[in-house]
Order: structure tokens, then sequence, then C-alpha cells
């Protein structure tokens, strides 16, 4: 079967339910035209994580994409999507908006409602989502609103919010006496935009990297530029903004009670922000969960951090998943 061509990079103009639109980033590799109709009729899509965006799949797309078509997108926020001024509760819309955008709340809804339209409009075929980090949530989100035209999911050291409200009691106590006072203060945006400048420096997210990416593998100066690179738009630190403010929010087990799909886990063992002891507690706990794979001593994005494994999983996923 031939793929039809489409545009290894391109923009996608998002209408959302309220009339208000905005731009959408995003890449596409596959144009194989040796597999069968049955391994082409459904599409990969990816979804990165906090900061990051669709190049953070760099050594995934173009491998995932000699075996069937496999997107990626920028979560709005994020990378090349619109940046709009993050509005929270109570706030009410400025006349100076980042980049145009109305302003909005940044929130799971928003980015697996994008997901999931974006699937319909662009891909316009069944999907496997695979997300990583916070990407992992909106995946599970979109799943949802996507019901069957989405057959499965993988999530890569998928977040675990910790420090989301419902999650308090897991906390320690004196958590409770001061979140009153963090909430106040990660609000206000000349702290918030302070500590996103702060955070939108090489040396730093190159420090980050080092955490996030036990081994050093693939840490290089082309991973360090595309993460710093979205952080010099004028609307970076909006995104940045809302996401420190999602303190009631959806979160995976909520998701996962719901879900009706397939749903494999990839693990990083030392991860340092998402353990994976809370993974195996999930894939012990949820029907939907079919398997879980660990790799030792990897982080948190082992699909950059150890992409060969990764890819041959993902593949391996990909055909088991029923069309």
């Amino acid at each position: 079967m031939h793929l039809s061509p489409v545009p290894a990079e391109a923009h996608w103009t998002w209408e959302r339910p309220n009339g208000s639109c905005l731009d959408v980033a995003w890449q596409c590799h596959g144009e194989a035209t040796d597999q069968s109709e049955q391994d082409t009729a459904q599409a990969m899509v990816l979804v990165h994580g906090f900061g990051a965006s669709s190049h953070h799949w760099r050594h995934n797309l173009p491998v995932l994409g000699k075996y069937t078509r496999t997107y990626a997108l920028d979560l709005i926020g994020f990378g090349a999507s619109s940046q709009p001024r993050a509005l929270l509760p109570g706030e009410r819309p400025g006349p100076d908006q980042a980049d145009g955008s109305e302003a909005l709340t940044y929130s799971f809804d928003l980015w697996g409602m994008q997901v999931a339209d974006f699937c319909k409009e662009v891909v316009q075929r069944p999907v496997v989502l695979v997300g990583n980090s916070i990407g992992g949530v909106v995946t599970l989100r979109a799943a949802q609103l996507l019901g069957n035209r989405c057959k499965g999911v993988v999530l890569i050291d998928c977040a675990q919010r910790l420090m989301d409200d419902k999650q308090l009691a897991s906390q320690p106590a004196w958590m409770a006496w001061i979140r009153p006072l963090l909430k106040l203060l990660v609000s206000q945006r000349w702290l918030s935009s302070a500590l996103f400048r702060n955070a939108a420096r090489r040396s730093v997210i190159r420090s980050v990297l080092g955490q996030a990416y036990p081994s050093g593998a693939n840490v290089d100066d082309e991973l360090v530029e595309l993460l710093y690179r979205p952080t010099q738009r004028n609307g970076a630190a909006e995104a940045f903004r809302g996401f420190i403010n999602l303190f009631d929010d959806h979160l995976a087990p909520d998701l996962f009670k719901n879900l009706h799909q397939p749903v494999h886990l990839i693990w990083g063992e030392k991860d340092p922000w998402e353990p994976v002891e809370e993974a195996h507690r999930w894939a012990e706990t949820f029907p939907c969960i079919q398997s879980i794979f660990v790799l030792p001593d990897k982080g948190h994005c082992p699909h950059d951090e150890q992409p060969e494994k990764v890819n041959k999983l993902l593949v391996q996923y990909f055909k088991n998943i029923k069309h």
C-alpha cells in the first residue's frame, strides 16, 4: 500500500467549540510502500511532556515512520504551537494576549481535546496514542474522548501529579499547612514569570537533563537547543504558569477506571520524579493495563535516552493492538 505524501512539518488551525482558533504545530513521518493494508490502517500519535515539543521524539519519529504513519504535535503552550495567556479561576481576560489568542485555562481537558480533535481532523484514521510524562495523562484523556477511534495507549513514565489536591493524603502533614500559601504564591504572574525565566537558561536545562537522563545518553547540544528555543517565545511563560497552578485536574488512576482501550507502560527504573513503584501498583490494580516494561538505569525520558529499545517496544505493542 502507498501512503499519500504529507508534509514532514506543518501547522493545523484548531477551531475550538467556543469559536476561537489556535495554531498547532505538528510533524509526520511515514512514506513506506512495503507494508500491508492491515499494517497501515492505523497510525501512531506521539505526545510530548512538560516543556518539550514534537521534536523531543527526534529519535523515534523517523524509525516508527518506516513501519506506519506516525505523528507528533506540539501541545498548546509549548513548542511552536499557540501560547495564549493563562487564565486562572477568578481571573478576567486581559487585553494584552501574548500571541493574539484568547486567554484560556491550561488543563488536561484542553490538551486532551486538542489531541482528540487532531486525530479526527488531521490523522483521520484509528490511532495508537503514545505519551511521555504529562503527555501520558493527556493521551489517557484523549483516549476517552476518541472512544473506538483510539485502539490503545502506551505511557512512557506517565506523570503521577503528586502536587494535585487529590494526592494530599499521601503527602507529609506539613504540606497541608503551607499549601494555601503555596497556591497564592504560584498564582502570581510576576513570580511564575521569574521562576520560568530562571529555568529557561541553557545551563539550567542541561542540569535538569542530567537528572532526567541518569545514563547521560543523548544529552547533547541538539537536545538542549530544542528545549531552549521555545522558551524564548513571548508567551512561553504562560503555559508554565497555567501548569503549576493545576491543583485539581485529572489523575491517571481515575482515568484508568473508565478506560476500555489496552494500555502498556514503559518506565525508566531511575526516573527521579515518577517512581517506578507506583507504575507497578497501577499495573497490578487496573485491568486495562496489559504490560509494564522497566528499563534499567534509565530515567524520565527513555524514548530519547534509549530510543532503540523503546522503538522496538512501540512497534511490538502497535502490532499486538487490534485494529
